[in-house]
């Protein structure tokens, strides 16, 4: 009986083990879901472009195997859902020059280690001489080391010097106008999902530095300070997809309704951009009050939750597209909130001040002109003495 029990103790730990993966696996497949579902509609666009580019190339040119033009779709695809249409374009035209120049050289010198090389050499030396940046003489690079490496024989229609080329160029245009015509991204979409993100981290910061100064816990104020410096990855992403937002509503017809929705986030990043900042601020003279164990009043905590419940009410309204009344009206309690627990505390005193900042900077991020946030921040200052 005695000898039992530790086989059924290890029986019961590798049961609870098992459970842990099963678990974990679980969770890892769900996040997959719910990423595979965010890149739908690329992954399809993707698809869809390398097989009209390989349509295009068979039956509208004769090629046999123009499989530079899927490649060519693809990638114009990858660049220019997260980056500038000119770098897209950049690509097109490195793969095309790199296989045009590989090409010509493989017809007259062959292939080899030494032919490798100097085509590479050449292949990236024409794309510099064309203007291009580091995206077009990389690209152009390793199309022609594909050249080189899968050289065709001799009298096959693909071994035309300007066979590939024409395959890459038709790729690339294919890929863009499955970007901007058939099927374009939704650019309120990107937006909306790089803001959410920025958004909801903002408000968490604001709700961790509320909880380090109720508990005096100077590992949780430093912890705050940490997440509010993180942010800056966040924003910069936010951009990136304002940027690539702007350029589909601009060339795809079928999203320039989109455009007011989108410019409710464009006009108001920079601003989002300087509330981070203040919060940052706000964040590091926490850690110095918690540190040193300054007073300040009770209404300081407070003011500084209702700031970031304003901050969850804007990302819901921008995300709606709607007027940010309820965001508006939050941030002036905020700054109502920490006019009143202004004290004698010298950390409390400038929490404070970058609390009215913040709501100034979020209050023009809700769509407010600079006269009226003025104005409604003017309500709730306290009466001159």
């Amino acid at each position: 009986m005695l000898a039992r029990r530790p086989v059924t103790a290890l029986f019961r730990r590798g049961e609870s083990a098992l459970g842990d993966v099963a678990g974990r696996s679980r969770e890892s497949l769900g996040v997959g879901f719910r990423r595979l579902g965010h890149t739908l509609v690329p992954l399809v666009q993707s698809a869809a472009a390398a097989a009209i580019a390989w349509l295009v190339a068979t039956r509208l040119i004769g090629h046999s195997q123009p499989f530079f033009a899927s490649i060519a779709a693809v990638l114009s695809l990858g660049v220019s859902l997260g980056q500038r249409l000119r770098r897209s374009v950049e690509l097109v035209f490195g793969v095309a020059i790199g296989i045009l120049v590989a090409d010509l050289l493989v017809a007259v010198i062959g292939r080899g280690w030494w032919q490798i090389g100097l085509v590479v050499l050449l292949a990236m030396a024409a794309a510099v001489l064309a203007g291009g940046g580091a995206v077009l003489v990389n690209q152009g690079a390793g199309s022609a080391i594909l050249i080189v490496a899968l050289a065709p024989t001799a009298g096959s229609l693909a071994s035309a010097p300007w066979s590939r080329f024409v395959d890459a160029l038709v790729g690339g245009v294919v890929g863009l106008l499955v970007n901007a015509v058939l099927l374009p991204m939704n650019p309120v979409v990107l937006a909306r999902r790089s803001a959410n993100p920025l958004l909801d981290e903002l408000a968490g910061v604001l709700d961790e530095i509320v909880a380090a100064l109720e508990a005096r816990d100077v590992d949780r104020a430093d912890e705050a300070l940490q997440r509010a410096r993180a942010i800056e990855s966040a924003l910069t992403e936010f951009r990136e997809a304002l940027g690539a937002g702007r350029e589909i509503a601009r060339i795809a017809p079928f999203r320039r309704r989109s455009r007011g929705h989108l410019m409710q986030y464009v006009d108001a990043v920079d601003h989002i951009d300087h509330a981070v900042r203040n919060v940052r601020v706000l964040a590091r003279r926490a850690v110095v009050a918690v540190q040193r164990d300054e007073a300040f009043g009770p209404g300081l905590p407070p003011a500084i939750r209702r700031l970031g419940e304003s901050v969850r009410t804007l990302r819901n309204e921008l995300g709606k597209g709607a007027e940010p009344r309820a965001a508006r009206q939050g941030l002036v309690d905020a700054v109502e909130l920490a006019t009143a627990a202004v004290g004698p505390g010298f950390s409390a005193n400038v929490m404070i001040a970058q609390i009215r900042s913040a709501a100034h900077d979020l209050l023009r991020a809700a769509g407010l002109e600079l006269a009226d946030v003025d104005r409604a921040l003017r309500r709730v200052e306290p009466p001159a003495r």
